[in-house]
């Protein structure tokens, strides 16, 4: 009798991964030679993107995917989180003095762009209205940015502006006008 209950539990287990209406289908085992990427590469047209499908689907931060992927941290922002990322526009990239952002993207240079991307990345989701007058946050990278309200608005290190604010399924991210640089 218990063999048959336990038969029937694994029947009905088996049979349920068969069913693929709002669920993915396991067809192989994946290794890494058979999943090449990380959780970035897993596709998944369903859920909620996570901050990194969110920005790779915005052309206005095509900038900021090209310099996380450069950094390689394209993996660690696609993980559970929760994360909150200060994602600055290709405008803002613009404003970097001439030359600085191609030298960042240089491969001997991935760990001075993952220290700056790592300014950008808060550990926990702050939701604008969370944010408060006086408020310092301290990044991934271990140095604090503050925040000030001016006419109501949160603004970064006294001058920088959230111009829209996103949630992704693991965390939220806040348009940036300006690149948040380290002290």
């Amino acid at each position: 009798m218990k063999k048959s209950i336990i038969l029937a539990v694994v029947a009905l287990a088996l049979s349920s991964c068969n069913k693929t209406e709002g669920t993915a289908t396991v067809t192989e085992t994946a290794t890494a030679e058979t999943t090449p990427g990380g959780q970035e590469t897993v596709k998944d047209d369903d859920s909620a993107p996570d901050i990194v499908k969110l920005a790779v689907s915005n052309p206005d931060l095509s900038t900021l995917v090209k310099a996380v992927q450069a950094a390689g941290l394209a993996t660690s922002l696609s993980n559970a989180g929760p994360f909150t990322v200060f994602a600055p526009t290709n405008e803002a990239f613009s404003k970097l003095p001439a030359g600085v952002l191609d030298d960042l993207m240089k491969p001997e240079n991935a760990d001075k762009l993952n220290d700056i991307l790592s300014h950008h990345t808060y550990v926990g989701v702050i939701k604008t209205d969370q944010l408060t007058d006086g408020q310092n946050l301290g990044m991934v990278d271990g140095k604090p940015i503050s925040i000030k309200m001016v006419d109501g608005k949160p603004v970064v290190n006294g001058t920088i502006n959230i111009l829209a604010s996103v949630p992704a399924s693991n965390g939220i991210v806040h348009v940036v006008d300006s690149v948040i640089l380290p002290d």
